[in-house]
């Protein structure tokens, strides 16, 4: 009787341990994801997130939109002082040099490694690679890269008898194309930006001039900006009269200009092609859009190459392994052919993998949709070796942004060009040195 208690009590045992680990196994692991996607861009984010979320039940992730993406990287290096920073967080690319100062994450290319998996990163596109990799190892999971075009409305080339096959290709031409579509009665003012400060980054990269010294940051910490000089000058002197003619409207910061585009306020819009989609959607079939590349100043100047902008992904280095492995294999999800293809298709950022870019070529994506290509051809024809042309790299970027874009209202408004680079560039020297210090 006792033998048999015995039995039992092993069997019991053993089925405990057993249904114990099926019911661990079990257990729901959810990884908090801070993002700062809004609008059309929100809704295919939340998509794809729930995609993965109904094929792993046990393994979930949970979005939190925290504001912008300035806001996004001052709440998360906020956040993890005090322990309340999420497993993964989106930042834009002028984050890039903050983050991996921080200490606060686990380089990409350490999380296969610290899983004991593998895991080939040169399947993404060779740009997106370079401009998130430090010493030739990635730092960041690709996601949601885009860069500049320019948008137009074919249908107010049409009305000032302009031929819409031909857009400008230089400044010059742009402002002399500005002065007939106002002459023409089709418009008041011609030409926004998204992003001012941006325009400004890829202004200098696509004519090959680096931003600031120690090979735009890529070689060393930066210590002052080389501008404003004889290019700046050119270029500025231009917008400056092209905001007197009233061709060049100050559009404000990020998304802002959008609105004057797609209402037919305005006929050239540059921006992000992560607006794409939902410029296309809110426009509808009420005037025809069309995508170019960004002009440059003039053949004078190098060729460089337009910017990776947009956001990748980032982890906390105090995440435990079970959340590790849920963001894992929630970026394996992400790199699958038909999800980056869904993304791209969708929002209008880059495919991040090669073998999305092919698939869509097979199946003639870009065939039929020819502004989804125009942004992807303008950043993989450019000069891409170059420091210039690989993007800038500074920890105080995001307030460096905020004095370029009081340098541009300034120019707006009809003050002196020179001057007003002269005085943003000296607060952002001063918010190096003052980094650079921190650092020692």
């Amino acid at each position: 009787m006792r033998g048999r208690s015995m039995r039992v009590l092993l069997v019991s045992l053993v089925l405990s341990l057993v249904l114990g680990g099926i019911v661990s196994a079990q257990e729901k692991v959810t990884v908090e994801f801070w993002h700062s996607m809004t609008g059309a861009r929100l809704e295919v984010l939340n998509k794809v997130i729930d995609g993965f979320n109904a094929i792993n039940p046990n393994k979930q992730i949970q979005p939190v939109l925290v504001g912008t993406y300035e806001e996004g990287l001052a709440r998360f290096l906020a956040a993890y002082p005090v322990q309340q920073e999420p497993g993964i967080v989106q930042i834009y690319e002028v984050g890039t040099q903050a983050m991996h100062d921080s200490g606060m994450i686990i380089p990409a290319y350490q999380i296969p490694e610290r899983l004991g998996e593998e895991w080939d990163f040169g399947q993404y596109i060779r740009p997106i690679v370079s401009y998130y990799s430090k010493d030739g190892k990635l730092w960041s999971w690709p996601f949601a890269s885009s860069t500049a075009m320019m948008y137009y409305n074919a249908d107010h080339f049409r009305k000032a008898g302009l031929d819409p096959d031909k857009p400008p290709t230089t400044w010059q031409e742009l402002y002399d194309c500005g002065l007939k579509l106002i002459e023409a009665g089709v418009v008041k003012n011609a030409m926004s930006t998204g992003w001012p400060d941006w325009m400004f980054e890829n202004m200098l990269a696509i004519h090959n001039l680096e931003y600031a010294d120690q090979g735009n940051g890529r070689a060393g910490y930066p210590t002052k900006v080389l501008w404003p000089n004889e290019f700046t000058d050119e270029l500025l002197t231009l917008w400056g009269q092209m905001a007197k003619d009233n061709v060049w409207l100050y559009g404000g910061a990020e998304y802002n200009a959008n609105g004057a585009f797609t209402s037919g306020e305005i006929t050239f819009l540059m921006q992000s092609t992560s607006s794409l989609d939902g410029v296309l959607k809110t426009v509808g079939d009420s005037f025809e859009v069309r995508t170019t590349f960004l002009p440059r100043l003039s053949d004078e100047y190098a060729r460089g190459n337009s910017l990776i902008g947009g956001n990748s992904l980032y982890v906390s280095n105090r995440v435990s392994d079970e959340e590790l492995r849920v963001i894992f294999e929630f970026f394996k999800y992400l790199s699958q052919t038909e999800v980056d293809a869904f993304w791209h298709k969708n929002t209008g950022y880059f495919p991040a993998t090669n073998a999305a870019v092919k698939i869509l070529m097979d199946e003639g994506w870009f065939k039929q949709s020819p502004n989804h290509l125009t942004a992807f051809l303008q950043i993989l024809s450019g000069n891409t070796d170059t420091f210039a042309a690989s993007g800038m790299r500074m920890g105080p970027f995001a307030q460096a942004r905020e004095w370029v874009r009081d340098a541009l209202e300034k120019v707006s408004r009809g003050e002196d060009q020179r001057a007003a680079l002269e005085y943003s560039a000296n607060q952002i020297n001063s918010l190096l040195r003052d980094y650079n210090e921190f650092l020692d």
